[in-house]
């Protein structure tokens, strides 16, 4: 969800009137006509801001909402709970690690589903994915396989090679740019997140597709696919938040007709290369063995184990939507948005640099594409990087709002020990801020501060982990709908991390320093760096 745009409260206001004219009626009819209804315990609900006729809290909501929801928790006292109604939406906005708790572990089967989605219903094969499908019998297979046959750790270890040989890829093109710099003796900057991101989704290309992902330029039309399709799906869904407009029908008409025209686009790049790989005899024995390899990528797994999960060509592509959609933009912004904290805090650039050279001696790196690259197998005693990983996740969280949750029936959720209680209806939908709750200076020390330290033996924050466990610190949620990408996301953000710092000592542009490296961020289903990040790369000496 983003923040609303001016454009559609210009749209809403001329209706406000109507409605409210509408509702004011229906109200008068119900406390006039007949015998009235049994009163409600809407004393019971979680505790409400003031709201506004028609839009409810909709103007509250900034252009970062993990910020604004912050914000108006804390000046309204609602620092654990809170309900807001967005238009007509219900939404319960969860800020601390009890309520948390409460909704991912305690009540984990009553809020395990998501809410319904014009986008997803369209983009997404019904939607056939993991991530946006509703909780029930076909989620629970669907997850079943991924976390078994695609994402499972096994899995992830097969792609180790893939992962060193698309890193060494990377590492000569910055080797490049350092090398024209020191020929021309000056000072040739990159754009780091440009590479980052060509490195995650020729990643995910790699794994969906296997070696052959560059033929055709197909990673060039994923990611471009990629671009185009994750604004809709965090975008501001008018006839979600204000049904009435339904009635009208233009606003839906318009953005169905776009979903349509990405999921034609997506239907012709999954389909030719699901033929292809039908079509090749080798896939064809694999196929009949029923047995899918360890190295075997994501299409070929599909095309093992189809028959078994009772898998349609749609659910198919709606599961290889996922590792588009959900691995390429969290990847490289988390590996972004590190380099940019590395570069704002020398120390801490120092420190990770001397952990990562004495732990790979130069002439002891692996050797991969022609490059000399610090190997996965090199980074299992690296304690302070993955402390950095950790840190990263925790300050620069690039999912600061859970993709929401939906409750399927009324529930009870104690609060204040046991003290005092709220219902949550059924059909509401619930936002968790695991910004808010990453920084909140009661669960953590120097809240704001970036200190890897915190995570390493004897830290504040030693025993806290990011499986889901540790309720103030939930990068990858909890409970049923935890991600089944983690292992593989983290494998990729270490190893590139270990390698970009090994290399390289990384500068300002002339002209540039690292306070002007600017943090703010640009919201959507995944946050990003709002400025370009160009650092100067200069080969170790």
């Amino acid at each position: 969800m983003t923040a609303p745009q001016a454009w559609l409260l210009l749209l809403l206001f001329p209706l406000a009137l109507l409605i409210l004219a509408r509702y004011s009626l229906a109200r008068w009819f119900r406390s006039h006509g007949g015998e009235r209804r049994r009163k409600q315990p809407l004393d019971r609900l979680p505790p409400s801001p003031p709201a506004l006729p028609v839009l409810g809290h909709l103007h509250l909501i900034g252009s970062l909402p993990h910020v604004s929801l912050r914000s108006l928790a804390k000046k309204h006292g609602m620092d654990d709970l809170m309900f807001l109604r967005l238009g007509a939406m219900p939404v319960l906005v969860v800020s601390s690690p009890r309520a948390a708790e409460a909704v991912l572990r305690t009540h984990d089967h009553v809020f395990a589903s998501r809410p319904q989605s014009l986008v997803a219903e369209v983009v997404m094969y019904g939607p056939s994915d993991v991530g946006f499908a509703p909780y029930g019998d076909y989620w629970r297979q669907a997850r079943k396989l991924v976390t078994t046959h695609l994402l499972s750790a096994k899995k992830v270890h097969s792609f180790r090679h893939a992962r060193e040989e698309e890193v060494s890829r990377v590492m000569a093109k910055i080797g490049e740019a350092a090398a024209e710099g020191a020929a021309a003796a000056g000072e040739a900057a990159v754009d780091v997140g440009e590479l980052l991101s060509s490195f995650t989704n020729d990643l995910a290309c790699r794994a969906v597709m296997g070696a052959s992902f560059r033929g055709e330029g197909r990673n060039k039309l994923f990611r471009q696919l990629v671009c185009d399709t994750t604004p809709l799906l965090a975008g501001f869904n008018a006839e979600e938040l204000f049904p009435f407009l339904a009635h009208f029908g233009v606003i839906g008409k318009v953005v169905r007709a776009r979903c349509e025209r990405l999921r034609r686009r997506w239907d012709e790049l999954l389909d030719r290369l699901i033929d292809d790989h039908e079509s090749n005899e080798n896939e064809a024995a694999a196929v009949a063995s029923d047995d899918p390899k360890e190295d075997d990528d994501f299409i070929r797994v599909l095309l093992s184990v189809r028959q078994d999960y009772g898998l349609t060509r749609y659910q198919m592509k709606g599961l290889l939507f996922d590792v588009f959609a959900g691995g390429i933009d969290s990847i490289s912004s988390t590996l972004e948005f590190t380099m940019a904290a590395l570069m704002r805090n020398p120390r801490v650039m120092n420190k990770l640099q001397a952990e990562v050279r004495s732990k790979t001696p130069k002439g002891q790196e692996t050797v991969t594409e022609g490059q000399e690259i610090v190997g996965e197998a090199d980074l299992s005693t690296m304690s302070y990087l993955r402390a950095l990983v950790k840190e990263s996740l925790r300050l620069h969280a690039v999912a600061p709002l859970l993709a929401p949750h939906l409750s399927t029936a009324s529930c009870r959720i104690d609060i204040d020990g046991g003290a005092g209680f709220v219902v949550v209806p059924a059909g509401v939908r619930v936002l968790i801020n695991v910004w808010a709750m990453a920084r909140d200076p009661r669960f953590w020390e120097d809240a704001e501060e970036f200190a890897p330290e915190r995570f390493l033996d004897g830290g504040s924050a030693a025993e806290v982990g990011f499986k889901g466990n540790d309720f103030q610190f939930l990068p990858f949620s909890s409970g049923r709908r935890q991600c089944p990408g983690m292992n593989f996301g983290l494998a990729a953000v270490e190893v590139m991390l270990a390698n970009l710092v090994h290399r390289f000592d990384w500068e300002m542009p002339p002209g540039k320093e690292a306070r002007d490296i600017d943090m703010s961020e640009e919201f959507g289903l995944v946050v990003h760096r709002k400025e370009k990040l160009m650092l100067v790369p200069k080969l170790r000496v």
